[in-house]
């Protein structure tokens, strides 16, 4: 069995990126292994035609997709992009990260995720609140609080969640605000979503700064991408006395050996859409952005940046993996051999889904909590779920992301044992 379930994967690809890492974890499955093949078959797989009327007349169809990878330990759970470059490949390895993710951090959630190919830049306001609720409905048969719950994720934001939110009530004749995760506060939301994963992502480099004795005080780091993610996370390590010394983001890269100044970083993205003009630091070529010494590599843009020839160059001491599946397996084997420490997607970006998770909670009970019990609940299960990996990976001698693995494809596969097979 190969595991190329709906798709041939692209070589390189994310698909093949992700079945490559579940290959590294069976030999620590032990008897669970006979279970192995549900972690590289994507349980559903929607694709569905979204027929538009653009503002000038024109009827413009786009493609959507929907999968959900594994919902043995519950509703599936993952984000929705609406992207140019999306596929259905893309998709299915987004929701089987999310899969892992979620068992990685011990919530009660499978592995799903959404997308649309389109850039939603070229669409006007209404345009977009179109092809978001003809899709919501092309997919309400799969999602619901108790089967699949949406989130943002590139390109969709608390506007689209209110959305697929007003779209999937009407048709179900009741609000649901617990369909989606990342609403509007006066719609259900959390307070502490926004900034959720940048916040989860700088925890987890805190506590592991904390293993290897790294004082985040004068610390250096370096982000790719600047959006929810990425600049949430600069923030809080500048409030902790670390400073950035690069950022790159769509428009080009931005350096200054002594510290960006993070105000004007996010005037300038505000005014601009971009860091790429920031008064202050040097504009430099991109691909010198790996080549910067730090202490902390933060990429939390797009999959598949950090490959074996960058892998090579980078003077980092900690990889933080902001977004999902940055690092390729060929530079995960070059980042190791290196000594440098990679801190896997799967733990390093979850506060995002944390806070979700915490969002679905509120829904249902309809009781909310203030922002800093939020905070300290998301720093208490980030903090617990990397020690039960860090144990892990001293315990077999394996890499974070190795041990991540052997964490939740164990709870995974339990699930899916004690369940049994029906019929």
């Amino acid at each position: 069995m190969n595991g190329l379930s709906f798709v041939t994967p692209t070589a390189g690809g994310p698909w093949e990126t992700y079945l490559a890492q579940v290959d590294r974890v069976l030999p620590y499955l032990g008897r669970l292994s006979r279970w192995a093949e549900t972690l590289r078959r994507p349980k559903r797989a929607l694709i569905v035609d979204i027929p538009v009327e653009m503002d000038d007349g024109r009827i413009v169809h786009f493609e959507g997709y929907r999968v959900q990878h594994n919902l043995s330990r519950g509703p599936g759970k993952g984000g929705v992009r609406f992207h140019p470059d999306v596929t259905l490949e893309e998709v299915m390895a987004l929701s089987a990260w999310m899969t892992v993710k979620n068992a990685a951090v011990n919530l009660p959630y499978g592995g799903a995720k959404g997308g649309i190919r389109v850039d939603p830049k070229l669409l006007s306001h209404k345009e977009l609140e179109k092809i978001t609720r003809r899709y919501t409905s092309e997919i309400g048969l799969i999602i619901g609080p108790d089967k699949d719950i949406p989130a943002p994720d590139v390109n969709t934001n608390a506007q689209i969640m209110a959305w697929i939110m007003d779209t999937y009530s009407m048709n179900v004749g009741a609000t649901a605000t617990g369909v989606v995760t990342g609403k509007p506060i006066e719609l259900g939301g959390s307070l502490g979503r926004l900034k959720a994963t940048g916040r989860g992502v700088f925890v987890v480099g805190r506590e592991v700064a904390r293993h290897l004795n790294i004082p985040i005080r004068g610390a250096r780091v370096a982000v790719q991408g600047f959006g929810n993610v990425g600049s949430a996370a600069a923030e809080l390590f500048v409030n902790n006395g670390a400073k950035i010394v690069a950022v790159q983001d769509h428009g080009g890269t931005v350096y200054n050996p002594n510290g960006l100044d993070l105000a004007v970083l996010m005037e300038t993205v505000q005014r601009d859409g971009s860091i790429a003009q920031c008064a202050g630091a040097e504009r430099i070529e991109n691909e010198r952005f790996w080549d910067i010494e730090t202490d902390f590599l933060v990429p939390a843009a797009l999959e598949g940046q950090l490959n074996a020839e960058r892998a090579q160059r980078v003077k980092t001491r900690v990889v933080l993996e902001g977004a999902n599946g940055p690092t390729l397996p060929s530079a995960d084997d070059v980042l190791n051999e290196r000594g440098i420490l990679v801190v896997p997607d799967v733990i390093a970006n979850a506060g995002g889904v944390t806070v979700s998770y915490f969002e679905w909670v509120q829904d249902i009970a309809r009781f909310f909590w203030s922002e800093d019990e939020i905070n300290m609940r998301l720093e208490q299960i980030m903090a617990d779920a990397l020690r039960k990996i860090w144990d892990t990976a001293a315990q077999h001698k394996i890499s974070l992301r190795t041990a991540a693995y052997v964490v939740a494809c164990s709870r995974i596969l339990s699930a899916r044992e004690e369940r049994g097979l029906y019929p």
